[in-house]
């Protein structure tokens, strides 16, 4: 039996491996609340907006650490950036919609994107289109649990979970242990037949991260 080298994550070298746990990834969602506070002069403007699906159960995460230690309620909207992909012209499949959920308009306030993994930037510049029809905000700052690198557009990440160097033939994705994003989660690098640089646990077809 091949022994597991130090500091590798668990699961087999050429098989799926588990990035970050769940006890690592409250951690990593516990570190960025105390870095949002810390950068945020009035915690007052703070809206989170998650991208689905990976960045919900992120989003909603931050907002409760945020409340456990500052004692602040942070909106949590949803908005899906379906529509507003640069790639919708270059596939024949009908785009599948999810849900969009804003509670209040952007107008002057902090909005703080959330997505789980973040590779092209192609996603988070949809995003950002699709955050102008909701209002103005005073800025956009932009979370990823992990940014795994092949940017395609300069999109910067503002709060960074973890670093993961990947191969464009490996996925990542958040799932849970009792369904998908839901349970426990944990975030796994999974071996892939073909590159994909489509979204990655917004569609449970496909992994990788945009």
């Amino acid at each position: 039996m091949q022994e597991k080298a130090p500091g590798e994550p668990r699961g087999a070298r050429n098989g799926p491996r588990t990035i970050l746990d769940e006890t690592g990834i409250r951690r990593t969602l516990m570190r960025i609340a105390h870095e949002i506070l810390e950068r945020t002069e009035d915690p007052g403007l703070l809206y989170l907006v998650a991208i689905p699906n990976g960045g919900v159960p992120l989003a909603r995460e931050i907002a409760r650490n945020l409340r456990q230690i500052a004692g602040i309620d942070v909106a949590v909207g949803i908005l899906d950036t379906t529509l507003y992909r640069d790639d919708l012209t270059t596939t024949a499949e009908r785009p599948l919609l999810r849900l969009t959920e804003m509670p209040s308009a952007v107008d002057g306030r902090i909005v703080i994107l959330v997505d789980d993994v973040v590779k092209t930037g192609r996603t988070i510049r949809a995003a950002m289109d699709a955050l102008m029809d909701f209002g103005r905000p005073q800025v956009v700052q932009v979370v990823g649990l992990v940014d795994r690198g092949h940017r395609e557009l300069p999109i910067k990440l503002d709060y960074v979970g973890k670093n993961v160097p990947t191969s464009p033939n490996e996925n990542l994705r958040l799932r849970g242990d009792a369904g998908e994003l839901r349970g426990r989660l944990e975030l796994v690098l999974e071996p892939s037949d073909a590159a994909d640089s489509d979204d990655s646990s917004r569609s449970a077809r496909k992994g990788g991260g945009a």
